[in-house]
């Protein structure tokens, strides 16, 4: 009982100094002042990038995925994505969830407005090693994500949520009931579905990841996804993903298709299950308690 509630006061800690940091907007390197409007210093996208550090992964997958992220901002095609937009400037911000306590804001909201500040982001996803945590909680990681855009101290044509992670939700409330309120919010959420652990891997891995991100997880005007299969894809997916998210103006079905990414079907429920994750979880409780009698 300690423990959860040591983690429920450092969740609302972290998050406290996240929306803190994000009113307080991180500024450029070639920011150095202008007016704002009322609503904001207007840029091309509000994007929060929402990457997954549960115990499924270990740290040096969770290294590849910090350094996937800091390599493609340091890319020159991200970089005039970001320079050829319609303001060119984007606000990026970046967090690393698992469980439904478990969301920490790594590097709070910053104006890309340069290649110098596209490179001072990068290092500073590297200045420091993820932390792992327990559980899967997608939904409470879009429910965390949706809340940073509200006085952020930027205007985006666009405000997206990039999602990463290896398994279904498996704790907190239904991801769909998630997704549909950030969407309701205008919020767009993209997917990167990572199909690294195989056919047989940990016990939280489902075979069709790609398609439960399809059908339970991304949603909203132009939403996309970009599975990955094997941990060497990984940065040039990230690069090809921000790529088509940076960019000023929602990119056409052609651009994802090009890019290697799957467009976003209509919302159906499918043959996939939204609850996967949930009822493997309860399968591995009353296993558990079987084997403890």
């Amino acid at each position: 009982m300690f423990i959860r509630v040591c983690a429920f006061l450092c969740a609302v800690c972290l998050g406290l100094i996240g929306l803190g940091s994000a009113g307080a907007q991180q500024r450029g390197l070639g920011d150095l002042g202008g007016a704002k409007g009322d609503g904001g210093l207007p840029v091309d996208v509000e994007l929060v990038l929402a990457v997954d550090v549960s115990w499924s992964m270990n740290q040096m997958e969770q290294a590849i995925q910090r350094d996937g992220y800091a390599a493609a901002f340091r890319s020159s095609e991200v970089q005039a994505a970001i320079l050829d937009g319609v303001h060119g400037r984007v606000a990026v911000t970046y967090l690393e969830w698992a469980g439904s306590l478990s969301q920490s804001v790594i590097v709070p909201w910053t104006l890309i407005d340069s290649k110098a500040s596209a490179e001072e982001f990068a290092y500073r996803l590297t200045a420091d090693a993820p932390i792992r945590a327990r559980r899967t909680s997608i939904a409470s990681a879009i429910d965390f994500s949706a809340t940073l855009f509200a006085g952020n101290g930027f205007e985006g044509l666009k405000q997206v949520v990039d999602i990463s992670g290896d398994g279904p939700n498996n704790e907190g409330r239904m991801v769909t009931e998630a997704r549909d309120a950030a969407v309701r919010r205008g919020v767009t959420i993209n997917g990167l579905p990572l199909m690294t652990t195989g056919q047989g891997g940990s016990w939280g891995s489902i075979a069709n990841l790609d398609r439960y991100y399809e059908t339970c997880v991304i949603g909203g005007p132009g939403a996309f996804m970009i599975p990955v299969n094997d941990w060497s894809q990984f940065p040039e997916a990230v690069r090809r993903k921000l790529v088509l998210e940076l960019a000023g103006g929602w990119p056409s079905v052609d651009e994802i298709l090009r890019a290697g990414a799957k467009v976003q079907p209509a919302q159906s429920g499918g043959a996939v299950d939204c609850l996967i994750g949930e009822k493997q979880w309860q399968e591995r409780q009353r296993r558990w308690m079987r084997d403890t009698q």
